[in-house]
């Protein structure tokens, strides 16, 4: 059994994911920003807390995450608010709960960020995604120099197909694209919670024909490179 607090849990990947923690017999926390979520929260079997990642501080997280195992980062702007809320919240709130991992002694971190998240130039400079690609390659080579037990996850296009339990993993061209459902990314962070192996991995995949636990198992360790 581990306690894991997973940030933004009111989001459609952390709805899905609190269920799967719950049944194999993990005690999960979900950070919600609105207190009219908790009802939806509570139905998963997870504890809703109410603490806002965009306004708490870095005390207040680690006060959060108090006792946790692992906390998953399944939060984000969704490209509301503009450019600065972005920031805000894909970058300077994301970072801000490394550190606060850290502070609470928490040794696991997994990140949910999306394929193309490395290089010096994830998408153009005129890409109406460019502030949330940039945002989530900073909180990403943050990460993985913070010290902590990470795993960053690279899923593709989201969607809200059915779970098929398969995927595949690798850089491939136009991954940021390829159809990935929210319920195998869901399913992916439970399995790499899991699995040891995962650690210090960055693991980009998209829906596929490969079981989830035999793609996870051994990542090529050079994708954790997020500068090529």
């Amino acid at each position: 059994m581990s306690r894991i607090v997973i940030i933004g849990g009111h989001g459609k990947v952390a709805l899905l994911l609190a269920p799967l923690l719950v049944e194999r017999g993990d005690d999960v926390v979900s950070l919600i920003r609105d207190p009219a979520q908790a009802d939806d929260v509570a139905a998963t079997g997870a504890t809703p807390l109410v603490v806002s990642v965009e306004d708490a501080s870095q005390q207040e997280l680690a006060a959060a995450f108090d006792g946790a195992d692992a906390v998953v980062w399944s939060a984000g702007a969704g490209g509301k608010g503009g450019p600065e809320r972005t920031e805000a919240i894909d970058r300077e709130a994301a970072i801000r709960s490394m550190e606060a991992a850290k502070a609470a002694s928490v040794p696991r971190y997994v990140m949910v960020s999306f394929a193309g998240s490395h290089g010096q130039d994830p998408v153009p400079a005129d890409h109406p995604l460019r502030t949330y690609a940039m945002a989530k390659l900073a909180a990403d080579r943050h990460l993985v120099a913070s010290g902590l037990e990470w795993t960053i996850l690279g899923p593709g296009l989201l969607t809200l197909d059915e779970p098929t339990g398969r995927i595949d993993v690798g850089r491939f061209d136009g991954g940021s694209q390829a159809p990935t459902s929210r319920a195998n990314v869901a399913a992916v962070l439970a399995a790499v919670l899991a699995e040891p192996a995962t650690v210090g991995k960055v693991i980009p995949f998209r829906d596929g024909e490969t079981p989830i636990a035999e793609a996870i198992a051994d990542v090529p360790a050079e994708y954790a490179d997020l500068d090529s």
